[in-house]
């Protein structure tokens, strides 16, 4: 992203980018709509990672230096974050899509992510999960639960009762890929961890892709324009403002603009589809802003004071090839504070590493690409 931060300034600057980041975003899951009547999930996921990967591998190249050091253990496990948040979640998103599950249906179901999240920290990380969290996830669940039987009595049954599990596959691997981000110990840059994600995820789907005999592309023009569409408003335009929005707002704006994709992608969905948009369907993407709405004042409340931007660091950046608005799983940059109470984060193709009450202040430790959400509070020497 090349915008320079000093020449958009004030409140119709801030609304600006923040409409055309949401929709950057949201773009993600209609692209993806775009592309499942022209090709196979894994042949578009392949011909949308291999010239990201090859741009990457080039860039690192040229600046070798951000290599330096790094054992092999660390990048395995980068690996292996990039293809829980990247290859799981995008295959099983594309997947579930194609089988015919609304564009926004999808979004609403990943979006509950961070809260599931965060009823996990207790029992896996330790962390304090507070009555707002748990109210929060309860309301969410219940807003996924209405959206998804509103759009299977759309279809009129002609989709398979489990395609509606594949989104949340795709949503327990982004947190499986959150919590092993959660114990890295070592901080990567940006540009390795963009790097070694999509050239993992890349192989990843050619290897599928190939075996599939589906690595040949369609001839028809709509599926290239599909796939442009992926890189250049999903990839570059969503990630390039979610940084830009991030340094200029912080990561609470962030956090609040990501969880409005699933209302945004469903009446994208039923403007550009047809997608089934109800009375049902308004509640329970209503429900899903409710909880986070619970989410966010809770954590407003213990963090006892307002949130300070991130600094210049080198904090990692979200994953350049996920869809979610949630994303997958890259590391937000830390505050900066020491307190009672650390954020954790977590991916839509992005994640921050929690911080001990030892680990000081400093940048995040980096992870995988996405959205940051939120989702526990780490008690004070745990």
């Amino acid at each position: 992203m090349t915008i320079p931060i000093g020449l958009l300034r004030g409140p119709g600057a801030n609304l600006l980018l923040s409409a055309a980041f949401v929709l950057c975003w949201s773009s993600g899951f209609i692209g993806a709509a775009l592309d499942a009547g022209s090709a196979s999930a894994v042949t578009v996921l392949m011909w949308r990672f291999l010239p990201l990967a090859v741009v990457l591998l080039c860039a690192a190249a040229v600046t070798g230096r951000a290599w330096r050091g790094l054992d092999a253990r660390t990048l395995a496990r980068q690996a292996l974050i990039g293809v829980l948040s990247q290859s799981g979640y995008l295959l099983t998103v594309y997947y579930a899509i194609q089988l015919g599950v609304s564009s926004g249906a999808t979004a609403l179901i990943d979006g509950v992510q961070p809260l599931v999240a965060g009823a996990l920290a207790g029992p896996l990380l330790g962390a304090y999960v507070s009555r707002s969290q748990w109210l929060g996830l309860a309301l969410g669940a219940g807003g996924v639960v209405l959206v998804t039987l509103a759009d299977a009595d759309a279809t009129g049954g002609t989709v398979v009762w489990w395609a509606y599990g594949i989104p949340f596959l795709g949503m327990l691997s982004l947190v499986a890929a959150t919590f092993l981000q959660g114990r890295s110990r070592r901080t990567v840059s940006a540009l390795v961890s963009m790097t070694v994600h999509c050239t993992v995820s890349a192989v990843v789907f050619t290897t599928l892709a190939v075996a599939t005999g589906a690595a040949v592309p369609p001839a028809e023009s709509s599926f290239w324009l599909a796939t442009a569409w992926l890189v250049l408003l999903s990839t570059f335009g969503g990630y390039g403002l979610y940084w830009l929005i991030l340094r200029r707002s912080g990561i609470t704006r962030v956090n609040t603009l990501m969880f409005l994709m699933a209302p945004v992608t469903a009446l994208w969905g039923a403007a550009a589809f047809g997608d089934h948009f109800g009375p049902q369907t308004a509640a329970g993407l209503a429900m899903g802003l409710a909880a986070v709405i619970v989410v966010q004042r809770g954590e407003t409340r213990r963090a006892g004071g307002p949130e300070r931007r991130p600094g210049p660091g080198a904090p990692s950046a979200p994953d350049a090839c996920s869809d979610r608005g949630r994303p997958p799983a890259a590391p937000a940059p830390d505050d900066g504070r020491r307190g009672p109470a650390v954020a954790f984060s977590a991916p839509y193709g992005k994640t921050r590493g929690p911080r001990t009450a030892s680990s000081g202040p400093g940048p995040s430790r980096n992870g995988t690409g996405g959205d940051p959400q939120p989702y526990g509070t780490r008690k004070p020497g745990k």
